[in-house]
């Protein structure tokens, strides 16, 4: 059966959402970071960085919540998995995206607004991330103007990839009504009852 190491409540929701989304068997095993549980000589065994999530497959393990998603997509072809290789050049393209030009400046801007405690928030910092995540965002919502979905006609890997980081949005009360399209696609990525199922948790 397949481990996974971490919560659904922090990048582990992406992976969790994801094979919820397979229909596949898996032991969800949290683990308490602040603890120093990923910090165990047993546990850096299986993920010497000692982080989570962490997915183990028989003798494959993955780490880093996005490629583990892309690894499952390519382990259980079906209506997740990119259907040609262009799809899956998309597919790759997203994922590294919003790591790359989203996910740490959603975090910038949620420690310094939500996160901290209010006497070490730096506003400029904020300010700053935000802009750089409209820049960002109209990107993707540039895209999505075209096109329903991130990769093919259908929600694949790549949808759900993207989705789970721009949940952050909502999580730190990011106003991102002025990309209609990314909101439109955002709530039908986030209606799916395999990601209900953790973010109403």
């Amino acid at each position: 059966m397949i481990r996974l190491y971490g919560s659904p409540h922090n990048r582990g929701f992406r992976t969790y959402w994801m094979l919820e989304e397979l229909g596949l068997e898996y032991e969800g095993i949290p683990k308490d970071t602040q603890a120093g549980e990923t910090r165990t000589p047993e546990f850096l065994a299986i993920n010497p960085n000692g982080h989570v999530p962490t997915l183990v497959d028989g003798d494959v393990v993955v780490w880093e919540s996005m490629a583990i998603n892309l690894y499952l997509a390519e382990r259980h072809p079906g209506p997740l998995s990119p259907a040609s290789l262009a799809q899956k050049a998309d597919a790759l393209k997203w994922s590294f995206w919003v790591m790359s030009e989203v996910e740490g400046h959603l975090l910038t801007y949620g420690m310094n607004t939500s996160f901290l405690p209010e006497a070490e928030r730096d506003a400029a910092a904020a300010d700053g991330a935000l802009d750089q995540l409209h820049v960002a965002l109209e990107v993707l919502d540039g895209a999505l103007a075209r096109q329903k979905f991130l990769a093919g006609d259908a929600f694949t890997v790549a949808d759900l990839n993207v989705a789970s980081v721009l949940s952050w949005t909502r999580m730190v009360g990011l106003d991102i009504s002025s990309h209609p399209n990314l909101v439109r696609w955002l709530d039908g990525c986030l209606a799916r009852p395999a990601a209900q199922k953790f973010l109403a948790g």
